[in-house]
């Protein structure tokens, strides 16, 4: 367009010079937020993509609550044992949380 420059994003170095630090990410880290990218991708995959097009906001409200229920509480995950993640959790802390006996002779 005649007349209008664009303007190339220098966030970093501002942040630099004000002196605060960037919250997330870091430079160089194609791992950074793979877990949670993961989840997103399983989120669109099995609820959203399959049920569109949506009708109000609301739905897609009430469908995700529903949907983050059934991904803690019944959905199996092969990485932690075919089991849901609640109920790796309590296990986890089951063991966690069990007072060491020592038995001395």
């Amino acid at each position: 367009m005649p007349g209008r420059s664009t303007h190339r994003s220098r966030s970093p170095s501002y942040l630099d010079r004000a002196g605060i630090a960037a919250s997330i990410g870091s430079v160089g880290d194609a791992y950074d937020n793979a877990l949670m990218e993961s989840t997103i991708g399983l989120f669109k995959t099995e609820l959203l993509k399959p049920r569109r097009p949506w009708k109000a906001l609301s739905e897609v409200e009430l469908a995700t609550a529903e949907w983050v229920d059934w991904y803690r509480h019944r959905r199996l995950h092969r990485e932690i044992g075919h089991m849901p993640p609640a109920e790796y959790e309590t296990n986890y802390y089951l063991e966690t949380t069990k007072p060491q006996v020592t038995v001395t002779t």
